[in-house]
């Protein structure tokens, strides 16, 4: 049984006969006859009714039509979601916190494009309400979020943790700062500190760290790329999670170093979301796979 017969039935059943059918679909109607035919030898069933003034839907195909019809749609369904898939194949979309962009996302990407070259992969910067709004709206393929221990995620999404880390201070290498084993929170305050705008799980840590105490001038950015930018740059120093900053080419440079806080830690997470709800392309879900088999290659050399 190949699909275009039951596509001709429901064209008889249309435009009334063979001949018109023929017309329509610019077939010899003898070889339109013959496929017909073919069909009901298979099914064992007098589809049509032929007469010396043309063919009609038999009382027997008429009790057909509505399985053909089931069929033909379940057949239009699959390919409209083929080409949905085709086309999402095409781009994929990565939402990112900013946090361990060096580390992990690039040798991702790097990897990804080896088994998918025609696959674009655009990676976007935002705060976290902006990604999760994203990956609801379907803007967005997957998120890459921070997250500290004990926060509860939105249900809504598959979490999957890929890094663990602690928050460390972020300092030039020339630092008076760096020739100490650790830094206090007394230490902070005395000196610029570049702070992560509202709205990143870095700038409530810090906010929570500093307990009301204000530093001696402060700034803020958006993203732990150009926090870290700024503190090569000499513009003071910031807290970040140490797997933003072990690895970064700046500090495989030797341009900035980093330092744990002498106080309490608390764990920072960084995790990839996806929507539960509608079903991931099969590239998508292959970068997720990506995703975390790198994490565990990341924090097995940051051990």
């Amino acid at each position: 049984m190949r699909i275009e017969q039951l596509e001709y039935i429901q064209a008889v059943t249309r435009l009334g006969s063979l001949r018109r059918v023929a017309e329509e679909l610019h077939l010899s109607q003898p070889a339109l006859s013959e496929t017909v035919r073919n069909l009901e030898r298979e099914l064992g069933v007098n589809i049509l009714n032929r007469t010396r003034s043309g063919a009609r839907i038999s009382d027997e195909g008429r009790e057909l039509l509505p399985y053909i019809a089931g069929v033909l749609e379940a057949v239009d369904q699959l390919r409209r979601a083929a080409d949905d898939q085709h086309h999402s194949n095409r781009v994929l979309r990565v939402g990112t916190v900013n946090a361990a962009t060096v580390g992990l996302v690039i040798p991702t990407i790097r990897e990804f494009r080896e088994t998918h070259p025609a696959t674009r992969v655009e990676v976007v910067d935002a705060r976290e309400a902006e990604i999760h709004r994203s990956l609801r709206e379907g803007s967005l393929d997957i998120g890459l979020v921070n997250y500290l221990r004990g926060d509860d995620p939105p249900p809504d999404f598959d979490t999957t943790e890929l890094l663990c880390g602690q928050p460390v201070v972020c300092l030039r290498a020339d630092s008076p700062l760096a020739t100490r084993p650790t830094i206090e929170v007394s230490d902070l305050v005395r000196e610029p500190l570049i702070e992560m705008r509202s709205g990143y799980v870095m700038h409530r840590y810090l906010h929570r760290l500093l307990d009301g105490r204000t530093p001696l001038f402060s700034c803020s950015t958006d993203g732990a790329e150009m926090g870290k930018l700024m503190v090569a740059e000499g513009l003071g120093v910031t807290v970040l999670p140490d797997f933003s900053v072990v690895g970064d080419p700046l500090e495989r440079a030797g341009t900035i170093t980093w330092r744990p806080l002498a106080s309490r830690q608390v764990d920072v997470l960084l995790v990839a979301q996806r929507r539960r709800s509608g079903p991931a392309t099969r590239p998508a879900r292959e970068l997720h796979h990506l995703f975390v088999k790198r994490a565990v290659e990341f924090g097995e050399r940051a051990a």
